[in-house]
C-alpha cells in the first residue's frame, strides 16, 4: 500500500499522461459545503513521490455552481479532457452531475453542459464515464438516497451524446444500495467501471457494511457483459478496513502505473482522526482467474 503526502482530499481518481500522474479529487475546506475540485501533480515517475496541488484551479467555476463542488474524475476522449463532477445548483436547488472539457489536464476545464446532465428534479451526484465496445458512451451515477421514495440509494445509468454535453435517453436504474447481503445501509457511492482482460464488465462502487458502518469498496458484475445490466453483486465487500490495516477506504477508481502495476485508488480512512489522517492511498492489485485480487508488490 502506497500511502500518499495528499491530505484531505476525498473521492480520488488518477490519471496518468505521459509518465505525469495527476490526482483529482473533492478539496474538502471548513466543510463539505465548502468543497472544490482540487488537482495535484506528480513528475517524479513514483507513485510514493511528491504530489503538489496546482497554484490555481484548473477549472471555471459553473455559474450556477452553488457549492459543493465535489467528486470530479477526468477522461481523455476524442482528443481532449472532460472533467465529470457533482455540485448543488442555484436553479435547481439540488447537487446534479456535469461535464466539463479542457485541451490540458491541468485545464482550465470549463463547462460544456446546459448545467446539470442528470435530472433536475432530485440528487445525483459521483457520475463516471463509460464507453462501450460499439462507441457509445454512457453516464453512471448515484440516484442519492436523499430524493428516492424509500430513502434508499440507487445507481442509474444513461446515453451520453457523443460531446458528452447531454444525455439521451431516459435514465435505467442498475441497483438498489441494499442489493447485496453484506449490507443494510441507503447509501451508493462513487462508481467505476472497469474491464477485465477477458472483457467482464465490473463496477467499483462503495457502501457500508457491519453494524460499525464500516466503509469498503464493492465489486459489482454485469451479467449480461453490457452496462444495463442486470448486475450481480458479490457476497462480500473486495476491500474493508481489515486488509487496508485500518483504513477503511472507499469511493475507489483502477489506474496503471507507467509500469503497467494495477492500482485500487481510495481515500482513506472514511472516519480520520488525529493520529490517522485522511489520504489518498494505493492499494496493489492484480487479475487472478479474471477476478480482481489485492496483490503483494
Amino acid at each position: 500500500m502506497i500511502i500518499t503526502n495528499v491530505e484531505g482530499l476525498r473521492d480520488p481518481f488518477v490519471l496518468v499522461v505521459d509518465g505525469v500522474y495527476y490526482l483529482y479529487g473533492t478539496a474538502v475546506g471548513s466543510d463539505w459545503d465548502d468543497a472544490q475540485w482540487g488537482c495535484y501533480v506528480n513528475d517524479s515517475g513514483r507513485l510514493d513521490g511528491e504530489w503538489k496541488r496546482t497554484p490555481q484551479p484548473v477549472y471555471v467555476r459553473p455559474e450556477d455552481a452553488l457549492k459543493q463542488l465535489w467528486a470530479p474524475e477526468v477522461h481523455y476522449y476524442r482528443g481532449k479532457y472532460y472533467m465529470i463532477c457533482t455540485y448543488f445548483s442555484k436553479k435547481t436547488q439540488h447537487r446534479g452531475c456535469t461535464v466539463l472539457r479542457s485541451d490540458s489536464p491541468t485545464g482550465p476545464f470549463v463547462e460544456i453542459s446546459d448545467g446539470h446532465v442528470t435530472p433536475h428534479d432530485r440528487d445525483s451526484i459521483d457520475a463516471t464515464l463509460y464507453v462501450d465496445e460499439a462507441g457509445q458512451s454512457w453516464l453512471v451515477y448515484v440516484h442519492e438516497w436523499t430524493c428516492t421514495d424509500d430513502r434508499i440509494g440507487r445507481m442509474d445509468v444513461a446515453r451520453l451524446s457523443d460531446d458528452l454535453s447531454k444525455m439521451i435517453s431516459e435514465p435505467v436504474e442498475l441497483f438498489r444500495a441494499d442489493a447485496p447481503i453484506w449490507t443494510n445501509d441507503c447509501v451508493t457511492d462513487g462508481c467505476f467501471m472497469y474491464t477485465t482482460e477477458n472483457k467482464r464488465l465490473l463496477m467499483l462502487w462503495s457502501n457500508f457494511y457491519d453494524s460499525d458502518r464500516k466503509y469498503c469498496v464493492a465489486v459489482a458484475e454485469s451479467e449480461s457483459g453490457t452496462v444495463e445490466g442486470p448486475w450481480k453483486q458479490p457476497d462480500a465487500p473486495f476491500f474493508t478496513i481489515e486488509q487496508g490495516g485500518g483504513y477503511d477506504g472507499g469511493h475507489g477508481m483502477i489506474f496503471a502505473d507507467v509500469d503497467g502495476q494495477k492500482y485500487l485508488c481510495l481515500h482513506c480512512p472514511n472516519r480520520p482522526t488525529e493520529e490517522m489522517k485522511e489520504r489518498t492511498v494505493f492499494v496493489p492489485i492484480k487479475e487472478v482467474d479474471d477476478q480482481l485480487v489485492i496483490a503483494d508488490v
